[in-house]
């Protein structure tokens, strides 16, 4: 059953949007009267939590639906090409311009000596770390829900100790830390906690969804990071998504995975992160800021890989839902679940490391897909619609790594077809297809990369779905 949480906040007070200090020690924006600028900070001026509470859940119907708009909405970001500028430095070793300072060679953002200025500074930028504050407010509460929801002899059971526990209380500790930053970068009208809904019955299922929540949170960072107008606040976000990986890999090892399995983490687009979080949200303040991002109908994977099994791919439609594509493994037999099991190779306990015999998934492997139609409501409050500006399906694309790779969709019936898992790498000899990735039906294949992914999302029917690749 799903399961309801409420993540309770503590506001010691809001900093001007032009001071939005994530600590005592960064400089804060000073007037024109000031002769320096200050380093110093009443801990009044901090956004901080508490830990996750129970509460009774918000039950009023939605006064808005849909994302949030502009006044005026245009129809497209065009395909410009390569800017002309962009092939012109020689790239040569020598150095081409004067050095503004001794060891110092002339050029990047942000260092002509400026104070930096810790803020939000376009509407791109609210709204990026607004999405990036509803994911912290969900880890957060999700780690918390989880320790409170089972024993510490179900935790001993799933071979997980008091110290491993402990590690889950420290990382949403951490989340404390990135909401309060990104809180105070925002300012007064940043998003609050909402009431979640998490849909795990059993400890593997729960350590499932909290390595991909923070797979979505980590790709969602790294999608829109490069672009912030901020980059003061592109600087210390970066300091947080650093750890945002750590958490994945470490909830990876309490799964049995290997901790790795790929030499780069994705990106995906905003609407990609938002598609998967906003299931999540069950209810929200009635005067919530909102987002601007677009909701995808949603996409199942039935031949979705289980690392509970000694065969993960043995298994069909072993999920809690669609998007997320968390594992359900409470029908399966001893002799079919990994877990307990005593042959190297085999076994699935939580380790530092597992090297299975058996692989998660690979390549040519035929995988079916169901996807919704647009119109649903889903969020918080039901208060967003999803939607979908693309034409017939007819592919599925496969953001791993650096790349985008498609593979032809074979539509038998409206809302459902079937794939092949395709056989790439980034670089020979490199894994491809693996980890926790992401898929999506779309209209078209478009030629894209890590730095403009979001231009995939006018192409987009149906997704992102995650595809636990390795």
């Amino acid at each position: 059953m799903a399961w309801n949480h409420f993540l309770v906040s503590c506001l010691l007070g809001w900093l001007p949007s032009t001071m939005a200090i994530p600590n005592e020690n960064i400089a804060r924006a000073h007037s024109a009267s000031d002769t320096t600028a200050s380093h110093h900070t009443s801990n009044s001026h901090i956004s901080s939590l508490t830990t996750s509470a129970p509460a009774a859940p918000i039950s009023e119907a939605p006064t808005v639906i849909g994302a949030l708009n502009a006044n005026s909405v245009g129809t497209g970001i065009p395909n410009l090409g390569v800017d002309p500028a962009a092939t012109t430095y020689p790239s040569d070793g020598n150095l081409h311009s004067p050095q503004p300072a001794p060891f110092v060679p002339a050029g990047g953002v942000g260092t002509n000596g400026t104070t930096p200025v810790y803020n939000v500074k376009s509407d791109f930028d609210f709204e990026s770390l607004a999405l990036a504050l509803y994911t912290e407010y969900i880890e957060l509460d999700v780690f918390n829900h989880g320790l409170s929801r089972f024993s510490e002899a179900d935790f001993l059971k799933a071979g997980l100790n008091a110290e491993d526990r402990y590690l889950i209380q420290f990382m949403a500790e951490q989340e404390i830390g990135h909401a309060a930053l990104l809180r105070n970068l925002l300012g007064p009208k940043a998003p609050r906690p909402c009431n979640y809904t998490f849909p795990f019955r059993t400890i593997q299922e729960f350590v499932d969804l909290c390595q991909k929540v923070t797979r979505v949170g980590e790709s969602g960072v790294n999608g829109f990071l490069a672009h912030l107008d901020s980059r003061e606040a592109a600087a210390l976000l970066s300091q947080t998504v650093t750890t945002e990986g750590r958490q994945q890999m470490i909830f990876r090892q309490f799964e049995g995975l290997f901790p790795m399995p790929v030499w780069f983490e994705p990106a995906i687009p905003h609407a990609w992160a938002w598609s998967l979080l906003a299931p999540l949200i069950k209810s929200c303040p009635s005067n919530q800021t909102r987002l601007a991002w677009q909701n995808f109908p949603a996409l199942w994977i039935l031949e979705q890989p289980n690392p509970t099994r000694v065969n993960a791919s043995a298994g069909h439609n072993e999920t809690l839902g669609a998007g997320l594509s968390v594992l359900s493994n409470a029908n399966i037999t001893k002799s079919a679940s990994c877990l307990n099991n005593t042959t190297v190779g085999v076994h699935c306990n939580p380790a530092i490391t597992h090297n299975r015999t058996t692989p998660l998934s690979y390549a040519e492997n035929n995988i079916t897909l169901l996807w919704e139609a647009p119109g649903k409501l889903v969020g918080p409050n039901g208060s967003y619609i999803t939607s979908t500006s693309a034409g017939s399906p007819k592919y599925v694309a496969w953001v791993t790594q650096l790349n985008v790779t498609y593979s032809t969709l074979d539509v038998y019936h409206p809302g459902i077809g079937t794939t092949v898992q395709p056989n790439m790498s980034v670089f020979p000899g490199g894994p491809g297809i693996n980890n926790t990735m992401f898929i999506a039906v779309t209209d078209s294949d478009p030629v894209l990369s890590p730095f403009n992914i979001s231009a995939i999302n006018p192409h987009v029917v149906a997704g992102p779905a995650l595809f636990q690749a390795g």
